[in-house]
């Protein structure tokens, strides 16, 4: 089993009424930087007002650093970073970040809340550079916003590398000055979770197979032990469930497949209805007999990025101590081309009892997922919320921008919109109606068809359709991963490879429902 590398956060202690950061001797010896924040007054062009923290160094340094940034050159724009050597000497590099306006909030236009959003980008950059500069600790201005600070550290000097020979140095952040801790903290464990699903999605498809997958997410979940349950369910059970348009789906394989349930028993009520999670787990996606083309199908090791984003939100939401009830599941499994495997035209029957004429195995996901919404609803649970890489129509739709969502509540679509704009990783909400549900009834031998009737047109909308066929919950949301399944360059804090996103939009939905009751 591999381990994730990543920013290293140092533990806290307490000394009497004051928490503070407990630093080795060993790691004094570090090469160490700083990053600052300064903001760009449009009032007054070309001036530059700094943030608390950078004042205070300022001064510290008898006016060294504003007279640097102003004679190194043009003003400071949003989201870059400028590097200072040699202004103080516990800290040989000094990164200067601009964060744009100091009065930045909630923009509707672009749905998010700009501040944070700035901070994240702006920090990220600073920690890169210094990173590139062989610096292995970094201190962190938290620029007004702590919690968007330690995101945008620990999200922009994430990588993965377990699988090679050199790697980069693992550096350590901690917030620097009088950073308000608890939200730092909180930043900190939104970014370790997102970064935990960005690990499994990118890891190879023989390193995380469904067994694998489900280990992962167990040996995290452990030291939370006094309120998870986790169950690692076999195909015997699977079978004895009913399950059969999973098990249509596992069957080319020769990895067994798991199904993963994981319940987090936040609420100091036990009887507390849950919230239901539910994640496509495909851990590698050749298509099945429907074979997809080659080219690019090595990105199909992140097929299991809805069950990579609802298991790293349960741990997430553990290791927060939400006080919610919480069931996240996973149906994990393989969808590969052989003598076993579903053919094009093969009727099966789900958990319901419904029919489904498969004309298309590489639309596998909704039916793995048809089974465990079944499965979800044996939990009476308050809200059910579907995580998954479904269409390449949505990657169409919407791109990289958002994910789309397809809701049958407009309560629950304005709990994910409100957290989304709070964590900058948006959501979008797409058309659920019954033109679409006509096109997947609508079949020659079954109740249902897994592909729409038009296969080229609207096809997000119909894959949603179908899942719909499988919900009598009044509040549930399928959420359409697919085009936000991996970054080249779109989100600045985001490295190239797998995004992890949405991870924090839901912990923060999650956050928000345990403390608005």
């Amino acid at each position: 089993m591999f381990l994730m590398r990543r920013a290293v956060v140092l533990p806290l202690t307490r000394t009497n009424s004051c928490r503070t950061f407990c630093v080795s001797k060993s790691l004094q010896m570090e090469r160490k930087g700083l990053v600052l924040g300064v903001f760009e007054k449009k009032e007054k062009e070309g001036s530059l007002h700094l943030t608390g923290a950078a004042e205070g160094f300022d001064r510290k340094v008898s006016g060294k650093l504003s007279e640097l940034l102003k004679i190194s050159g043009s003003p400071l724009k949003k989201g870059k970073s400028r590097v200072f050597y040699g202004v103080h000497k516990d800290f040989p590099c000094v990164a200067v970040v601009g964060l744009d306006e100091v009065t930045a909030g909630v923009c509707r236009a672009e749905n998010w809340d700009c501040a944070k959003e700035n901070i994240r980008v702006a920090v990220s950059a600073g920690c890169r550079v210094l990173q590139d500069l062989d610096v292995n600790h970094v201190e962190v201005d938290g620029c007004g916003d702590p919690q968007a600070a330690a995101e945008g550290a620990l999200l922009g000097l994430f990588q993965y590398d377990q699988l090679k020979s050199k790697k980069k140095p693992k550096v350590t952040v901690q917030p620097h000055a009088s950073a308000e801790l608890t939200a730092w903290e909180k930043g900190v464990l939104y970014a370790e979770g997102q970064n935990l699903a960005r690990l499994l999605m990118e890891a190879p498809a023989n390193h995380i197979t469904p067994t694998a997958f489900a280990k992962t997410i167990e040996e995290r979940l452990a030291q939370y032990g006094d309120r998870v349950l986790v169950h690692k369910r076999s195909q015997a059970w699977i079978e004895e469930q009913g399950m059969g348009a999973f098990l249509s789906v596992s069957k080319g394989s020769e990895e067994p497949p798991v199904f993963l349930e994981l319940h987090y028993n936040g609420s100091p009520d036990s009887a507390q209805a849950p919230l239901l999670l539910v994640g496509k787990g495909i851990t590698f996606d050749s298509g099945g007999i429907s074979l997809k083309p080659s080219a690019s199908m090595d990105m199909m090791r992140a097929d299991m990025g809805g069950a990579a984003t609802v298991c790293s939100t349960v741990v997430t939401a553990a290791a927060l101590k939400l006080p919610i009830n919480i069931i996240g599941l996973a149906p994990l499994c393989e969808n590969m081309p052989s003598g076993k495997a579903t053919k094009p035209g093969d009727v099966i029957m789900a958990k319901n009892g419904k029919t489904i004429q498969v004309d298309n195995t590489d639309a596998e996901g909704r039916l793995i997922l048809a089974d465990a919404l079944c499965y979800a609803h044996t939990f009476n649970p308050k809200a059910v919320v579907n995580v998954a890489t479904l269409t390449g129509a949505m990657d169409v739709a919407l791109g990289s921008a958002a994910t789309g969502v397809f809701t049958n509540s407009d309560w629950l679509w304005e709990q994910l919109h409100k957290a989304s704009i709070v964590t900058g990783d948006r959501v979008w909400r797409m058309p659920l109606f019954q033109h679409y549900t006509r096109q997947v009834t609508d079949s020659q031998l079954a109740d249902l068809n897994n592909i729409g009737k038009y296969s080229r047109s609207g096809g997000a909308c119909t894959a949603a359709a179908f899942l719909r066929e499988f919900v009598t919950s009044p509040h549930w949301a399928h959420l359409d991963i697919a085009g936000v399944m991996s970054n080249k360059d779109e989100i600045p804090y985001l490295k190239k490879g797998m995004s992890g996103r949405p991870t924090r939009t839901l912990v923060e939905f999650a956050a928000a429902l345990a403390h608005n009751k």
